[in-house]
Parts: C-alpha cells; sequence; structure tokens
C-alpha cells in the first residue's frame, strides 16, 4: 500500500514511521498542500493521506478518481475541507474520529487562563526585569458560568476541566450527550440563554452549515459585555470580522483562537520575515486582549501517536478487508460502516 502523504510537517514522520512499518504501509511524504495544481503527484500510489488545510473539492476528487486513487484518509476528525456530497459514489473518505480530546480540551483551558491572568504579559515584563503589577489584575474562574458549544468527546473533557475549577456549565448541542445534564451545575440550554448567560464560551463543535459563523454580530449582541470567547475548533465558526469589532467595542472581553477562518495559507508556516497580508487577522493578533496559537492544540506526542496509529489501521482495514469504522459516509456526513452498502 503506497500512500501520498501531503502538508507533511517534521513532527508527523516519526510516528507515521513507526505505525506504517509494522503494517506494510509505504508513505511518501509531500511538504506542498493538496490541491489542484498539487493532485498529480498522486500519481502511482494507492491513496492519499491529507490534514485540516488540504483541499478535496470536485475538480480534486475527479483527478484523484482519474489517477485509480480510492481512499482519502484524513488524519484528523474535522472533515469540512472535503466536498462529501461530490465524493459520495467515487471516493471513500475515512478519518480519525478521537486522537486525543484531552489535547485540545487542556489547550483551550490553558489560553483562557493565559489570558484571564495575564501570563503572557507577565512573562514578556519579567524578561525585562519589570516586576510591576500594574495591568496584571485577572479574575477567578470559580463560580463563573462557562458556556460550552459541542459536547462531543473534547466538549466533555473540557466540561469536566471546568468543573474542576468550580465552574457552572451551559451546554448546547444538536444531539445532546445522554447523562450529561444533571439539572444543576451542568445543564443543556438553547443557544440564545448560553449566549447571554456565559462569562466565557468555548466552542467545541463541527463546522456544518448550522454552525457556519455561529458567532456573529447577532450572537455577540446577545452577549455578556466582557464575554470570554475560545474557539480549538473550526476557524470558521467564528466571524472574523465580527470578532474584531466586539473587541473593539468592549463587547468581548478577550478572546483565545487556535483556529481562523482563512488560516488554510497562514497556519503551520513561518511568515516572521513578511508582512502579513491579512489585515483582520494581523489587527487581531494586535490587540492586548488577544492570544493567537497557529492550531496547536491537536500537537502533543500522545495525539500524534494516536492520529498515526488510527490512520494506518485505517487505511489497512480498507485495502485488506474492505472495511473501516472510521469511513465518513459521504451521503450522510456520519462515521459509520460505509462498506455495507451505505456510501457505494
Amino acid at each position: 500500500m503506497k500512500i501520498a502523504f501531503f502538508d507533511a510537517k517534521p513532527y508527523d514522520k516519526p510516528s507515521f514511521d513507526q505505525f506504517s512499518a509494522e503494517h506494510d504501509v509505504i508513505f511518501k511524504y509531500f511538504e506542498t498542500k493538496l490541491n489542484e495544481d498539487t493532485v498529480d503527484l498522486a500519481s502511482g500510489f494507492d491513496g492519499v493521506c491529507v490534514f485540516v488545510n488540504d483541499t478535496v473539492n470536485a475538480a480534486v476528487i475527479d483527478r484523484l478518481c482519474e489517477l485509480g486513487i480510492q481512499v482519502v484518509a484524513l488524519r484528523c476528525a474535522g472533515f469540512n475541507n472535503v466536498d462529501l456530497q461530490y465524493a459520495f459514489g467515487r471516493i471513500h473518505v475515512l478519518r480519525v474520529p478521537a486522537y486525543s480530546p484531552y489535547a485540545v480540551a487542556e489547550h483551550a483551558i490553558a489560553m483562557l487562563l493565559t489570558s484571564i491572568r495575564r501570563i503572557h504579559k507577565a512573562f514578556i515584563r519579567t524578561r525585562d526585569y519589570n516586576f510591576s503589577l500594574a495591568g496584571m489584575t485577572g479574575f477567578d474562574l470559580h463560580g463563573k458560568t462557562v458556556g460550552v458549544i459541542g459536547t462531543g468527546r473534547i466538549g466533555r473533557v473540557f466540561i469536566n476541566i471546568c468543573r474542576g475549577f468550580g465552574m457552572k456549565v451551559l451546554a448546547y448541542d444538536k444531539y445532546p450527550a445522554e447523562g450529561l445534564d444533571n439539572g444543576d451545575t451542568i445543564r443543556y440550554v438553547p443557544l440564545d440563554i448560553l449566549f447571554a448567560e456565559s462569562d466565557i464560551i468555548s466552542l467545541h463543535c463541527p463546522l456544518t452549515e448550522d454552525t457556519y459563523h455561529i458567532i456573529d454580530e447577532e450572537s455577540l449582541i446577545k452577549c455578556k459585555r466582557g464575554v470570554v470567547l475560545l474557539n480549538t475548533s473550526r476557524g470558521a465558526l467564528v466571524d472574523a470580522e465580527a470578532l474584531l469589532s466586539g473587541i473593539k467595542s468592549r463587547k468581548v472581553g478577550a478572546a483565545c483562537l487556535d483556529v481562523y477562518e482563512e488560516e488554510s495559507e497562514l497556519f503551520f508556516e513561518d511568515f516572521s520575515g513578511h508582512i502579513l497580508n491579512d489585515d483582520t487577522l494581523a489587527r487581531l493578533i494586535s490587540m492586548p486582549n488577544v492570544i493567537v496559537t497557529s492550531h496547536q492544540a491537536f500537537l502533543t506526542e500522545e495525539a500524534l501517536a494516536n492520529i498515526a496509529e488510527t490512520t494506518v489501521t485505517n487505511i489497512v482495514g480498507f485495502f485488506r478487508n474492505r472495511q473501516c469504522p472510521n469511513e465518513v459516509c459521504c451521503k450522510c456526513g456520519s462515521t459509520t460502516d460505509c462498506m455495507n452498502g451505505i456510501c457505494f
């Protein structure tokens, strides 16, 4: 099994080399992203392995099929970069539904604590031997209300951490998790109530038509003044221009962003010697109450190992057994055993 591995980074290779060697899978690493201009690099391979900023649109799918590619192996949980409707009946799409919910949830908390306790500012100050505490006042998390949008694996781990701090949780999910709502410290509520009553809002949902710009100008109007916003999920959950306006008007007290809706040409790359052409992102980064990390919430040793192991297992299961429980049903968008006639 020969797999073309797109958007490869140095931290990907050790784990993938380890698990591929154990299962007779050969990866050819390409630093370039998969798109219409690079898809021909997949010639001669059995499948492609892609990440969040690779493009798997109709044109790419058509060319992959012409090249005899049978499978797109996503090494991530989200699949909004794949045209699933067009992929239906043409190509199989596999994903990694859970690699380390702890990695992402813990990163969200780390960003939150860094922001509200001014740790990033203290780090810079003390390196200049400035030990003044002026402007460093934060607030307790204990007793605050956090709104959690999305209560899948990551959302539930995040909720558990928040409860450890003594926070109250308001949750929203189109498909509520059974047994999570205890009627007291954790409650499912409509979005309008979550917006109105939350001191902190954290996003842990996939990007769909329903969740696109779930944080926009209208939703921010409903929020408390000074609300803290966390996004470690998908960039387009947040309307960046509306967020910028909310920060400038002081409606948003702080924002912690590990993702950005126009990140595909920026994140994972080094632009330190260049002018940033994205004015919205540049203005967000310049704000003193905004923390931006470059889609690194997943980046732990445990998560990388789990991603590699699951991706390789998916590929092996597909080619050897024609079955993979982590296939995304291109008809309904769910993860299921599509080899039983649902997709093809």
